[in-house]
């Protein structure tokens, strides 16, 4: 009968391990720097660098106004997924980077404001080398972004559009209709590769404008209005009537309302729209007097209404912009040709000193 061997005795451990709370000395600062014990650091430090996700995240949160919840259904993710990367950023920084209010952001630290700065750099530039290398795999297809005003885009742009699709069919063309500020913001964070609008655009030191165009204002009326028959209404008669016509920082308004203010006039504007197919329909109800880009009105399209007055306001001109040291794709350069054609890529590139492509 074989032999059996004695089952091996375990024995239990004979050291006791107690869980104890780190010191108060020890646990990290709630103020604006961060501080953490060197054995915490230095493991942070190796599973915690900082990367471009973390970024969109920060980017998205001071998007959305700081409001957490949005920032994750903006990014298709969870709240505490987007709380979790801000506060590992924030430890691996050392600084706090939001202003809190309880469990609430209200906006954004010194720290904060001094970041975010470099951190919408990195992700544009970030956006660009993926341009790059998908140019370089396809010339003739991939994405373009034009970030522009509703009029030029309604009324200004589809001939070239068309023209540009001829040439480039296999480019996906996305045209975003925001205001000149939400313009510039666009260009700046890379979300866009050109910008097309009025003066805002020049006056941004870290874009290269183009002048694309210039046009004037008019002033119409309903075709039943007593003003209809006539084309020579001053700026006082139209003063004291009611107004419809774009709403501050759209399509060239400051020009509308400097030409009032230098006549010492102070204009009855009681309907403000960023579409000049809004306003035109308002003064179509007798609303009152409308001022539009001259591009918008067609007495063909447009037989509800006339033109009555031309030549009051000052050249409005629009611009196309684009970021400087940012790569744009071939098809950018060649759109940007077909709305100027002495802007070719070999200048713009020069311009906003990018290699030409």
């Amino acid at each position: 009968m074989p032999r059996l061997e004695k089952p091996m005795r375990v024995r239990p451990c004979q050291r006791r391990f107690v869980l104890r709370k780190r010191p108060i000395s020890q646990r990290p600062t709630r103020g604006r720097a961060l501080s953490w014990p060197k054995s915490h650091q230095a493991r942070t430090n190796a599973a915690n660098q900082m990367n471009l996700q973390q970024f969109r995240i920060l980017q998205e949160a001071v998007r959305s106004g700081y409001n957490f919840t949005e920032a994750a259904a903006a990014l298709n993710t969870s709240q505490s997924g987007v709380s979790k990367h801000i506060r590992d950023l924030e430890l691996e920084l050392g600084v706090e980077l939001f202003e809190r209010r309880g469990k609430r952001m209200i906006g954004l630290t010194e720290a904060g404001r001094s970041v975010i700065s470099y951190v919408e750099r990195i992700l544009a530039d970030a956006m660009s080398i993926k341009r790059v290398t998908d140019q370089l795999r396809d010339p003739a297809s991939g994405e373009f972004v034009i970030a522009t005003t509703h009029t030029q885009a309604r009324y200004a742009l589809p001939r070239i559009i068309k023209q540009f699709r001829d040439e480039f069919p296999r480019v996906r063309l996305s045209i975003r209709q925001s205001e000149p500020t939400e313009i510039v913001a666009r260009l700046r964070e890379g979300s866009a590769h050109i910008g097309i609008a009025t003066e805002s655009l020049a006056q941004a030191a870290d874009l290269v404008a183009f002048p694309y165009c210039s046009w004037r204002h008019i002033v119409i009326a309903g075709r039943n209005d007593s003003l209809a028959s006539r084309s020579d209404v001053g700026l006082s008669e139209i003063a004291e009537r009611p107004i419809v016509t774009y709403g501050q920082g759209f399509t060239g308004r400051p020009l509308i309302d400097a030409a009032f203010h230098d006549r010492g006039l102070r204009p009855d504007i009681v309907v403000s729209a960023i579409d000049s197919d809004v306003i035109k329909s308002y003064v179509a109800l007798g609303l009152g007097l409308g001022i539009v880009a001259e591009v918008a009105f067609d007495p063909e399209c447009d037989p509800g209404l006339v033109k009555i007055a031309d030549g009051l306001f000052p050249t409005a001109t629009s611009y196309i912009a684009a970021p400087r040291g940012r790569f744009l794709p071939g098809y950018a350069h060649r759109f940007i040709e077909l709305c100027r054609p002495e802007l070719d890529a070999g200048i713009v590139s020069r311009a906003i000193g990018a290699v030409p492509t």
